[in-house]
């Protein structure tokens, strides 16, 4: 069945390469980009399949059971606008033209200096390199790195100062995984690269991983009343498990924190696929829960006696979130 789904999304990625993309960039003069545009074309593909199951599969389950009444549809719109620029490839395309020349120097000096990829799927010859085995084998090691960036976002300041956003809304939906500061964005794929050329993991494969991560992201963020069972909870995450990282007071502040004591950044479940993290390192919460989502100085007055404005719109957004990284917002 997997290879032919392989077989299938090749040869759609071919056609539209051959018959679109190629003839255009010829005339445009770009032949020296045919192959990372042949890369572009399938994550333009994996793209659109997400947004299909968003659409089809997801969003019918929001509607059956939600965890909270819609009241904010403007800032739905701006999730939606945010997903649309990561899952059609613009910002993955904005990423490959301003970085992709850095990184290619930087892999090349690597490799010149005798850094060697591990090639994880090479580590049992037969078994690990089975294309199942080995899709496994990355999907937990990208997991766990995912795991440490989160606390990372959750632990430095600076950092907060732009993931902020994403914590931010308070009308949380299948939209919602990809609100993020356009920074915070960079600085997580950079370590992505940089780890998937680390371990070796394959193009395509990659793309497979990344496609899997983000929809059960989505899933993950959607305004659904559900959870798996206490046995489920802990195989893998769910709707009821991220929304408690989303709870104000509870996913961005460390244990204990109060209304009259200072806040400190912390929180809980800041596993991305798998709780096994959350689980292994102390931060995992099961309480079952649905509460408001967002962040403290959104509904408590600060220091200052104000609460905090995180922006409205797409461009808001992005300016207050560099404004907080330098301390002025």
């Amino acid at each position: 069945m997997l290879s032919w789904w392989e077989s299938v999304f090749d040869t759609v990625q071919q056609w539209l390469y051959e018959a679109v993309l190629q003839p255009a960039m010829f005339a445009l003069g770009l032949g020296t980009f045919f192959e990372d545009a042949y890369t572009a074309i399938g994550w333009l593909l994996v793209g659109l399949v997400q947004i299909a199951v968003l659409v089809a599969v997801i969003g019918p389950l929001q509607r059956w059971r939600p965890a909270e009444p819609v009241t904010d549809r403007p800032a739905i719109r701006t999730d939606i606008l945010y997903t649309l620029i990561h899952r059609l490839g613009l910002f993955r395309v904005a990423l490959f033209f301003s970085l992709g020349p850095l990184f290619d120097e930087l892999f090349g000096m690597l490799r010149a200096g005798g850094l060697q990829t591990l090639h994880l799927d090479d580590a049992w010859p037969g078994i690990t390199d089975q294309p199942v085995v080995s899709l496994l084998i990355y999907l937990v090691v990208f997991d766990f790195v995912d795991y440490w960036i989160h606390r990372g976002q959750h632990t430095w300041r600076w950092w907060w100062a732009l993931h902020a956003l994403h914590h931010s809304q308070r009308q949380m939906t299948m939209w919602s995984d990809n609100r993020n500061h356009l920074l915070d964005d960079v600085i997580h794929d950079c370590i992505i690269v940089v780890v998937a050329q680390l371990v070796g993991v394959a193009p395509g494969q990659f793309i497979a991983i990344v496609a899997i991560t983000q929809l059960s992201e989505n899933f993950q963020h959607a305004n659904l009343r559900l959870w798996f069972g206490r046995v489920g909870e802990r195989l893998w995450i769910s709707p009821r498990f991220h929304r408690r990282h989303h709870s104000i007071g509870v996913g961005h502040e460390s244990p204990g924190a109060d209304a009259s004591a200072p806040k400190r950044l912390g929180g809980c479940n800041f596993g991305v696929l798998l709780p096994w993290w959350d689980m292994l390192f102390g931060t995992a919460d099961f309480v079952l829960r649905y509460d408001p989502t967002g962040i403290r100085d959104q509904v408590e007055p600060g220091g200052d006696g104000r609460l905090r404005d995180y922006g409205r719109g797409f461009w808001a957004q992005q300016w207050l979130g560099l404004k907080r990284l330098v301390g002025r917002g």
